[in-house]
């Protein structure tokens, strides 16, 4: 660390915020945020348990539900020690090794849902232009390529993040905006020109979600154009029908990304809260929701998911 620093990192801690304005009314808060971590594990747990134990879902598709399950389920563990800390024991303090392994933790884990999200739409436009090859091209050992080759593009984005934040110097009160780590909020503490790290940061959003995004919206693309070649009603419909749960979960996805990413940089005067808020419904709400939304709209892992609770009374 520089001159100016006065602690080792190694000592060196930084302080989270629980949810501004209500920090008297935490106990209460801590039930729902719990009972959000209880769905979003427990659900998504369940999806990979049924994808895993039923030889009928393993179909490409149901392989990459099961791959959004783990990513899901990572982005949930990652936060869920700070958040849980906070709001049941008022824990603010954490080590900064600590607090960027947890921010390279919870960025890889969203860039994989990102990435997986990309290769379900791929997965879906495979299925319809060409359902005749559909398991023919989407083969076991593709799928698992394609699955590493997300976690490492990840890894390997991500990486460098930590490693250049903890080169720079800290030398004031290191407090964050949020109850967990994130790289926009690490890089206004050092006391040195954070210019590179900024930049750095933006073009990584830009190279993975930003890519991951627009890839979407082009096999979407691509997917309305070939459903529009069927001759019939309902051949179109029934096409579609099929990736109404994939739509749902990019929307809760990157809706919210984007809300965060307009007060960031447009609404930078709101109320702390309303960030807060904003930032928790991008980190909470798709780990809750994309369990429901495929348990109700996919039969199969419903059927799935019952068979598992049915070999359970069996063995009991």
């Amino acid at each position: 660390m520089g001159a100016e620093g006065n602690e080792s990192l190694d000592f060196l801690s930084v302080f989270l915020t629980g949810v501004p304005g209500l920090e008297t009314q935490h106990g209460w808060l801590s039930v729902p945020f719990f009972l959000m971590y209880i769905v979003a594990i427990v659900g998504n747990s369940l999806i990979m348990a049924a994808v895993q134990g039923d030889s009928a879902l393993h179909e490409p598709m149901y392989l990459f539900l099961s791959m959004l399950a783990v990513t899901e389920v990572g982005v949930s563990v990652s936060t869920l020690p700070t958040v849980m800390g906070i709001l049941w024991f008022d824990a603010r303090r954490v080590g900064l090794g600590g607090c960027l392994a947890q921010m390279f933790f919870i960025h890889t884990f969203s860039c994989m849902e990102s990435g997986v999200l990309l290769a379900m739409s791929y997965d879906r436009f495979v299925a319809i232009y060409n359902p005749l090859r559909y398991t023919a091209i989407l083969t076991l050992p593709r799928i698992i390529s394609m699955g590493l080759g997300i976690t490492l593009k990840s890894v390997a984005f991500m990486a460098p993040l930590p490693v250049l934040l903890r080169q720079l110097p800290y030398c004031h009160i290191n407090i964050l905006s949020h109850s967990y780590c994130l790289h926009s909020d690490l890089i206004q503490l050092p006391c040195t020109d954070t210019k590179l790290n900024s930049i750095l940061g933006l073009a990584i959003v830009l190279a993975t979600f930003g890519m991951d995004s627009l890839l979407i919206v082009v096999s979407y693309v691509l997917i309305l154009y070939t459903v529009l070649g069927i001759a019939s009603g309902e051949g179109r419909r029934k096409a579609l029908n099929t990736c109404v749960s994939h739509i749902c979960a990019v929307l809760v996805y990157y809706v919210p990304m984007i809300g965060v990413s307009v007060m960031h940089r447009a609404a930078k005067h709101a109320s702390p809260l309303a960030h807060t808020i904003m930032s928790s419904i991008y980190l909470f709400v798709p780990p809750v929701l994309n369990p429901i939304i495929y348990s109700v709209k996919t039969k199969p892992i419903r059927q799935g998911i019952v068979a598992l609770f049915s070999c359970k009374k069996q063995l009991t």
